[in-house]
């Protein structure tokens, strides 16, 4: 069945998804402003199907043998970048659940919109004043803006490569202000984003399962809860009990409070540049840092941070920029109702190559057989090694998307979606497609 879908949609070219009116979300009950009417200077479309020959009739054989078996709801493009030709068009045009593919918009979109160099800030502030010994007399208040980098030294070694700002500079800072003790309370700033914990999928509960920890403006340890306090009391319990520690008398609240006016800043940690962001999120596909980052630019470009905000951020500099209006929820993938087309990332994959954003988004991809979410995919085929790619699961939903240095010397975008099948049978069927890809 497939194998005649192939041969009959190779034909033509399959849709790519309309670039009409942005759409608003109001999913987490927050109002949204419509977004303007898209009007590209061109109609962003793939490239001309190339003309037959033995590689693509080969290419399409061995696509055709490695999806027997997915059903009908597959969609697969492939198209030469080097020769500026469409290889493989079946179902292109279909809007699909991109699942974790969705990254690479999120990817592309916080780049355009905050450059590669930008760092988060989560800065402590202090209402009151410095006494004798060292003391200080008064509160202090720890606010963030979705850094999912803060942690410990060891968690930080482990999972963020040892990018991430640590309470031990934290602290360091404070002694540096000449802080030994505080006779008041430390509390967790969250405000700048919602409250909400977890995503669409929890109705906004917390969702550590698809996380790996719950969201806040404040985290620590990505995420991570101690008892029945949430993560933003958590950061400043971390923190005051590194303090302690350290010999520097510190008590953390567990009750939430909002910076008050007139606080004086006291220390400032930054997150690593975004452009390191990126593969901590994209290489092991983490939907935490994906939806903080989104919740981020909710908060920078429309004075809240909440997923809806964040995701019409996205889908606006996509539109701006690559003319594409994929249906975006969040910044991670994780609602089902998310929705855009293989050859709508296939585009963007294309669009992008050539420019610093496109080179980033590319350098912060796992690579197949080597690393990440596709260490098991392409392994003793010519993929692994020279493909890199994003990987998107959800139950029955598992998609691959990325680009490939063939064998001739040529590079190919390619973007595999496939519904209905379990992972496992999935996932099975990737590595002899990505395979057929790379041996092109």
């Amino acid at each position: 069945m497939l194998g005649w879908a192939i041969g009959l949609l190779l034909l033509g070219l399959g849709g790519c998804g309309g670039s009409g009116p942005l759409r608003a979300s109001r999913r987490a009950g927050t109002p949204v402003p419509r977004a303007a009417a898209l009007s590209p200077a061109r109609a962003p479309t793939l490239d001309p199907p190339a003309p037959p020959g033995p590689g693509l009739t080969r290419l399409r054989a061995r696509l055709t043998a490695a999806a027997r078996g997915l059903g009908p709801h597959v969609g697969l493009v492939v198209e030469d970048l080097t020769a500026h030709r469409l290889l493989i068009d079946t179902g292109g045009g279909v809007g699909r659940p991109p699942a974790s593919v969705e990254k690479l918009y999120t990817s592309a979109a916080l780049l355009w919109l905050l450059g590669p160099d930008t760092e988060i800030p989560t800065t402590l502030y202090g209402r009151g004043s410095l006494g004798s010994g060292g003391v200080w007399h008064g509160n202090l208040y720890l606010q963030g803006n979705g850094d999912p980098t803060i942690g410990d030294g060891g968690w930080n070694a482990a999972y963020a490569d040892g990018l991430g700002p640590t309470s031990t500079e934290l602290l360091a800072d404070l002694r540096a202000d000449g802080i030994r003790r505080v006779d008041g309370l430390i509390y967790a700033d969250a405000s700048h984003f919602d409250g909400a914990l977890g995503g669409p999928l929890t109705h906004n509960g917390p969702d550590v399962g698809d996380y790996g920890g719950e969201l806040s403006a404040l985290v620590f340890d990505h995420g991570l809860t101690v008892g029945r306090l949430g993560p933003a009391a958590t950061a400043v319990h971390e923190v005051a009990l590194a303090a302690r520690q350290a010999g520097l008398r510190l008590v953390a609240s567990p009750h939430l409070a909002v910076t008050p006016a007139g606080a004086r800043r006291l220390a400032v940690l930054h997150s690593p540049p975004l452009a390191r962001m990126l593969p901590l999120m994209d290489v092991p596909s983490d939907d935490l840092y994906a939806d903080l980052l989104a919740k981020y630019l909710g908060y920078r470009f429309y004075g809240e941070g909440t997923l809806p905000l964040g995701a019409l951020a996205i889908r606006r500099a996509i539109a701006t920029h690559y003319g594409l209006d994929p249906t975006v929820f969040d910044g991670s993938g994780l609602d089902p109702a998310d929705r855009t087309t293989p050859a709508q990332v296939t585009i963007l994959l294309a669009e992008m190559l050539d420019t610093p954003v496109g080179q980033t988004v590319r350098g912060a991809l796992p690579v197949l057989g080597v690393d990440g979410t596709v260490a098991g995919i392409g392994l003793d085929t010519p993929a692994a090694h020279h493909c890199e790619a994003k990987t998107g699961t959800l139950t029955d939903v598992t998609n691959l998307a990325g680009y490939c240095a063939t064998r001739g010397g040529h590079l190919l975008a390619f973007s595999f979606f496939v519904d209905g099948p379990s992972n496992a049978q999935a996932v099975a069927a990737l590595t002899p497609m990505a395979g057929a890809v790379a041996g092109y």
